[in-house]
């Protein structure tokens, strides 16, 4: 684990990818209970940020001193339920992937439950982490120009739902009708880090 100070108020952990959820987990519990200063917490792929640090030089000398977290699942109390149809473009073709039906590998990812692991990209966008290595499946050497929002998509470990229209390049497997990002909502993103996240098949 590296820890660093970056900007005026921030301090920057990065860890290996399979330690950011358990590390996510541990800083907020410690700074709920008052043992940790900080305001914002944001995970990414390989980095929790820490921002809104009074002292970031005595932050920086806290954790690198901290006992890493047991590397666990952690399962949410949160759960997002996404009504999806799967009829996207590329269903066949991740099906043939995995070795499977179109049939078997709906079965596949409507079973899996998933973990927000972070968010980005674009507003409300959120990765989402659950499924094993051996499904993983590349990005498109080009991507689409217009990937229409709520498409639900696969790329490397993640799935996503796109929340607005944009241009992408995952591997497209359906769609849904739920928002997941609304100025007008408090707060806007319907998924955060953390969140578990199931998906259940409807039809189109």
């Amino acid at each position: 684990m590296q820890v660093r100070r970056v900007g005026r108020d921030a301090v920057l952990v990065e860890i290996d990818a399979v330690a950011v959820p358990a590390w996510f987990a541990e800083l907020r519990r410690r700074r709920d209970a008052g043992d940790l200063a900080f305001v914002e917490i944001v995970p990414g792929a390989r980095t929790i940020l820490l921002d809104g640090v009074p002292d970031p030089a005595a932050l920086v000398r806290t954790l690198t001193l901290l006992p890493a977290p047991p590397l666990v699942s952690t399962v949410s109390s949160r759960v997002v339920v996404i009504p999806a149809v799967y009829d996207g473009p590329d269903l066949l073709d991740v099906a043939r992937r995995w070795n499977a039906t179109a049939e078997e590998t709906v079965r596949i990812h409507s079973s899996t439950r998933f973990t927000v692991a972070f968010c980005g990209f674009t507003p409300g966008f959120a990765y989402l982490t659950g499924l094993p290595p051996r499904l993983r499946v590349p990005r498109h050497p080009a991507p689409r120009v217009r990937v229409p929002a709520g498409s639900v998509a696969l790329a490397g470990p993640y799935t996503a739902v796109y929340p607005g229209e944009s241009p992408g390049g995952w591997q497209l497997i359906g769609r849904t009708d739920l928002r997941l990002f609304d100025l007008a909502c408090d707060p806007p993103a319907r998924l955060s880090p953390g969140t578990t996240v199931c998906f259940r098949p409807v039809a189109g």
